[in-house]
């Protein structure tokens, strides 16, 4: 709503309170024309309080019915309108009976009928005051902002008993008691609206409003007892004609701040009622003071004296209570400060030392004694724990992992969760033999644990801390020893020794490198023909990937697929592969027909089995070159099949669609038979190992057939089953014979064809198109 709109929506309220004001200067300037020159009778005094009143009372009416008040606030200002009216109507009264008793307006009091019906109207006010609600507390909070109120009531009612009200009491020209009735009245009203608006929050009813309603009782109470002392019963004209409108000329101005607070924008509420108590408590000292400064100590004192002494008790029992709450607070707030530090230094899992709890413990020894050594556990193939079994039953492993380190451990060293699978001891001069704490940690592993009986190794490295050394010094000893056993063969401990890292360093740069490799044009793929034994054709090829390094020159495969491997590297090197292995393949096929290549297969790593988008990634790599399914042949090792449920989805997804799957080194594994009917394989490639020396012929049948049972074995079990088989690792054209007569037709080798380029592999397809035209001619 903008401005304009605003200040026209709350014109009436304004014109209300112009009405009002002209009410109380019209009852100003007739007082002043009465006391210069007399003019008219005082009776006419009494007329200006009920006409502002009615003006005031109007002003309420309008507000309820053309603003949208809350329910608590509509409540509240229809008890104002009713207290209103009913003080309209008794200040009516007493004009009424004023202006019909002239001559006696000067000694005659008001009458009880009309002092009932103000009476009456304060007592609504009050009521409707009280009613207002105040900001929500409980607990301590409520009882402290209940004694906060009392003791701001006590003290300003003090203030006003002993300046105002006592004083009229023993006035030389006492008042009517329905007169003094009424200002005290207004006295309390003012007294519980000043204290309410304290702790009234900033809605429904406006604060504003009611600073006003307070002043409105307040103010004119005040005034009217100062001239009532003062002046006597001459205080009487002054009071109707000018001092007493201000009652509802201050009203009327609290409803034009109820009528701005409903159409603007609310102000978020301040926290009330601070400075309220010690102000009051400042207040009710302002009499004790005069007495002790010589005021006589008459019964008014004595009021305000027993006062004095309520307030006291009552901050005594506030500040107790207040005392008992901060006590709370700081219990809690230390509470809470111990519970952030735990939280910061332990792991939320496992409950054990965080990393920089580790770090920090790690750098004390080291500033002080210098002896440590540390424990780096790294449980060995965990992940294969998470997908397999889900990331529950992983965390509960690793919280058994956890227990198993506190009891190994005891109280002679700090065992840490650094991160994931990855596990620390430290320990210091007065903690357990290093090598000794390994080997227990392995010895307990050997045996199945947490609640789904799980077996699980670790690999663990120990270092110790040398002159000099710093945190990151004896953490990358314990990790380069770490991962030493790791190479070694895993579920075993490794100390730490110097020259150990120069190996493991330089396996780690070369996992750098690797990467710089993928991004640049260092890597290429070969091709490797299978051919057939009878006949040396060319069916297919086999992918293999050179690493053609800028400063090393080749790098083995047997050097650079490990490092892919442990830096997860693989996965792109094998989309790398992939995609290079069916552009090639699709090209091959353009250019010399669909019969020149019956297959193209690479290799393909558990890691790579395991990635979740690897079948999206091959059906992308086929979409993009072209080449029909059934061409591509991926070879799967046994250990890779067996990494569970996850690698078994993807591989019979890829049967589904057409590609062929190749069981590659058969024979080698544990599993071997029973993979052949789990496993939706096309192609059993029999291993080098069984092809080695199964051409030697010692004279000995008994020696060459044992040599030759295995070949002979898979051979017969795969045409049992209808698969295809290829023979590896072929080196002579004697083992190509024996192969052929166990009945393999298929076989790849150095014997056969060393892998090639892409250019030399179209070059041998052209030769043999060009032979098949010749034979064909012929």
């Amino acid at each position: 709503m903008t401005r304009e709109a605003l200040r026209s929506t709350a014109s009436p309220a304004v014109r209300y309170v112009w009405a009002t004001t002209g009410v109380a200067a019209l009852g100003t300037a007739w007082w002043v024309a009465f006391v210069t020159i007399g003019a008219t009778t005082e009776a006419i005094a009494y007329i200006f309080v009920p006409i502002a009143g009615a003006i005031s009372t109007a002003s309420v009416v309008h507000l309820s019915r053309r603003t949208r008040l809350d329910p608590v606030a509509w409540r509240f200002w229809r008890a104002v309108l009713v207290a209103m009216a009913m003080m309209t109507i008794g200040y009516g009264w007493l004009a009424l009976d004023m202006l019909t008793h002239i001559a006696t307006a000067h000694t005659r009091t008001m009458p009880v009928p009309a002092a009932a019906c103000v009476a009456m109207g304060f007592a609504i006010a009050i009521w409707a005051i009280a009613r207002v609600p105040v900001v929500a507390a409980g607990g301590a909070e409520r009882w402290r902002m209940l004694l906060d109120r009392t003791i701001a009531f006590l003290g300003c009612a003090a203030v006003l008993w002993y300046l105002g009200l006592a004083p009229m009491l023993s006035a030389s020209e006492p008042w009517s008691p329905q007169a003094m009735v009424l200002v005290a009245l207004g006295f309390l009203a003012a007294v519980g609206a000043a204290t309410k608006v304290s702790y009234v929050p900033g809605g429904p009813v406006d604060r504003a409003a009611l600073r006003f309603l307070a002043a409105s009782g307040g103010v004119t109470s005040g005034v009217v007892a100062v001239l009532a002392v003062r002046f006597g019963y001459e205080a009487a004209v002054p009071a109707q004609a000018f001092v007493m409108p201000l009652t509802p000329l201050l009203a009327t101005l609290g409803v034009a701040a109820q009528w701005r607070a409903g159409l603007g924008p609310r102000r978020a509420p301040a926290r009330g009622g601070v400075l309220l108590p010690y102000l009051a408590v400042a207040a009710v000292d302002v009499p004790l003071i005069a007495v002790a400064f010589g005021a006589p100590l008459r019964w008014p004192g004595r009021v305000v004296v027993l006062a004095a002494v309520v307030v006291t008790g009552l901050v005594t029992v506030r500040q107790y209570i207040a005392f008992r709450e901060n006590v709370r607070l700081l219990r809690t707030a230390r509470v809470q400060e111990e519970r952030l530090q735990y939280e910061v230094s332990h792991d939320g899992l496992t409950g054990l030392a965080n990393r920089a709890l580790f770090r920090d413990r790690l750098t004390t020894v080291l500033d002080t004694t210098g002896r440590a050594s540390v424990l780096l556990v790294d449980l060995d193939d965990f992940k294969a724990v998470n997908d397999l079994l889900g990331h529950g039953v992983g965390d509960r492993l690793l919280v058994s992992i956890a227990q198993l380190l506190r009891a190994e451990t005891g109280d002679g060293g700090l065992p840490v969760r650094l991160g994931g699978d990855e596990f620390a001891v430290l320990l210091t001069g007065a903690g357990p033999d290093p090598e000794e704490l390994a080997g227990r940690l392995l010895a307990t592993l050997d045996r199945p644990i947490s609640e789904h009986r799980l077996l699980v190794q670790a690999s663990i490295g120990i270092a110790d801390a040398r002159p000099g050394a710093t945190v990151d010094s004896v953490l990358r000893d314990a990790d380069v020893a770490m991962y030493t056993a790791k190479q070694r063969g895993k579920a075993s401990f490794v100390r730490y020794a110097d020259g150990m890292g120069e190996p493991v360093l330089a396996h780690m740069q070369l996992g750098g490198e690797l990467r710089r490799a993928l991004d640049g044009d260092e890597l290429r793929v070969l091709y490797q023909p299978i051919l057939r034994l009878d006949d040396h054709r060319m069916i297919g090829v086999e992918a293999l990937v050179r690493w053609h390094h800028p400063a090393r020159g080749v790098v083995s495969p047997a050097e650079f697929i490990p490092a892919a491997e442990r830096t997860g590297l693989i996965v792109p090197l094998g989309r790398f592969v992939l995609r290079e292995t069916c552009r090639q393949a699709a090209a091959w096929l353009s250019a010399f027909g669909p019969d020149a290549l019956q297959e193209a297969a690479l290799n393909v790593s558990a890691r790579q089995l395991h990635d979740p988008d690897f079948v999206s990634d091959v059906r992308a790599a086929l979409a993009d070159s072209g080449l029909p399914c059934k061409r591509l042949v991926l070879e799967v090792t046994e250990s890779a099949v067996l990494r569970g449920q996850q690698v078994s989805r993807t591989l019979y997804e890829l049967d589904r669609m057409g590609i062929r799957l190749a069981l590659d080194d058969f024979g080698t594994g544990e599993s071997s038979l029973s993979l052949l009917r789990a496993f939706p394989a096309a192609i059993v490639k029999l291993d080098k190992s069984f092809v080695d020396g199964i051409e030697i012929d010692d004279g000995q049948p008994a020696a060459a057939n044992a040599r030759q049972a295995v070949a002979r074995a898979v051979i017969q079990l795969a045409h049992a089953l209808g698969l295809d088989t290829v023979a590896e690792g072929v080196e002579s054209a004697e083992q190509a014979a024996v192969l052929r007569e166990l009945g393999y037709t298929l076989g790849q080798g150095y014997h056969l064809a060393q892998p090639m380029t892409a250019d030399a592999v179209s070059r041998l397809l052209a030769g043999q198109q060009a032979m098949a035209a010749a034979d064909h001619g012929g």
